[in-house]
């Protein structure tokens, strides 16, 4: 009799704290802050296995976070083929990236071939940066890490640098991997005094392991970075730079050259004459030509619809046509100097609004601008003197 009632006593407690461990793991669960990122990242680091071909299943918490950023190579549609103009830094960025990545065995000879570890583009917006990330990650094959500054933050201290070092060590994993920092003036900026300890934290952390992966002859592992202010960055962290190359505005045959592959594979007349429209686009970046021609398809559409207001139906828009390029042109033009006039009035003081911003020629305007200034700088001297 006794014994069954302390059997059922027993019983009693154990399920009493099987309950108390389920209710304490849920609520610790609840109270974790990257228990639904993990989640994701556990499911995501799944299907990036099955694209690899190759198991994750070393990884800790913090890596399957970062899991979620990787980019398959095989997925991406860009190729250098895709990047109109740029014919020598394409070359260059082939055998300092990409053949090493493609080629360890011609590399792993002595300290002067070993792979870089660090290149840098930079420009202005616009020119192509991103897009030559990505043709670098499509032709040599590596395992593309797109690093995000808020996949890094932590409300939970430490995690943040936990989360740095898990991109290396992932990376280390995954390799050959790249691992792409856009924009990266804003997260590997110049240290302050009033920078958040968290940030500081994170910045030291990632420079402390990026020189931890070059002293390793043998990682295929390289930091790739874009940035539109260069000159923001830190000087230890251009130093990790040791190969940088300006993306800058293209000239009129790479404007060429970049309108052949916006165009190709549309549907185009003939007789469009790429170095003419070229010549007008003076000072365009690959971005706004790639605008352009999507404000010049866009003539044909309204052209048909206006066929079938008046009862004509056909299939489908006819080709694009030079005159269409150059009637957006006229139109891009408008935008570009309204933007930039507005630019102007924002950071420009009250009383410069004066000055005349009708006339076209950026020369004129430049010269009435200053007329005003000096206008304002006598008169002012004048008063004083009065005075």
């Amino acid at each position: 009799m006794e014994g069954s009632r302390f059997l059922k006593e027993l019983a009693l407690y154990a399920a009493s704290a099987g309950l108390s461990y389920l209710v304490l793991c849920a609520a610790l669960r609840k109270l974790d802050a990257n228990h639904a990122a993990s989640k994701k990242a556990l499911k995501q680091k799944r299907e990036i296995a099955k694209r690899l071909g190759r198991p994750l299943t070393n990884t800790n918490q913090y890596e399957d976070v970062i899991a979620c950023d990787v980019i398959n190579p095989v997925h991406i549609d860009v190729e250098f083929e895709s990047v109109g103009g740029l014919d020598k830094i394409k070359r260059e960025l082939f055998e300092l990236i990409i053949l090493p990545l493609r080629r360890p065995e011609l590399f792993s000879h002595g300290k002067l071939l070993s792979p870089q570890k660090g290149v840098l583009l930079y420009g202005p917006p616009g020119t192509g940066k991103t897009m030559l990330a990505k043709a670098i990650a499509k032709e040599s094959g590596a395992v593309f890490i797109n690093v995000r500054v808020s996949n890094l933050m932590s409300k939970w201290f430490g995690d943040a640098q936990k989360l740095v070092a898990a991109v290396f060590t992932l990376a280390h994993k995954l390799q050959p991997a790249i691992i792409f920092i856009d924009e990266v003036d804003s997260f590997l900026g110049q240290r302050r005094s009033t920078d958040h300890e968290a940030m500081a934290n994170m910045k030291t952390e990632f420079m402390s392991l990026w020189d931890g992966f070059t002293t390793d002859q043998n990682a295929r592992v390289m930091v790739l970075a874009a940035t539109n202010r260069p000159s923001e960055l830190d000087e230890a962290i251009l130093r990790r730079f040791p190969q940088s190359f300006e993306i800058g505005i293209p000239g009129r045959s790479e404007r060429v050259k970049i309108l052949k592959v916006v165009l190709k594979g549309e549907r185009i007349d003939e007789d469009i004459d790429y170095d003419y429209i070229a010549g007008l686009c003076e000072s365009f970046t690959g971005s706004d030509i790639f605008e352009l021609c999507k404000q010049a398809a866009y003539f044909p559409v309204r052209q048909l619809l206006e066929e079938e207001k008046k009862g004509k139906a056909p299939q489908i828009p006819r080709a694009l046509k030079q005159s269409d390029l150059e009637k957006a042109l006229s139109n891009f033009r408008k935008v570009k100097r309204g933007k930039s006039e507005y630019r102007y009035a924002l950071h420009s003081p009250s009383w410069l609004g004066n000055a005349e911003t009708d006339v076209d020629d950026p020369v004129q305007n430049a010269i009435l601008k200053i007329s005003d200034i000096m206008n304002h700088i006598h008169s002012n001297n004048r008063t004083e003197s009065e005075a």
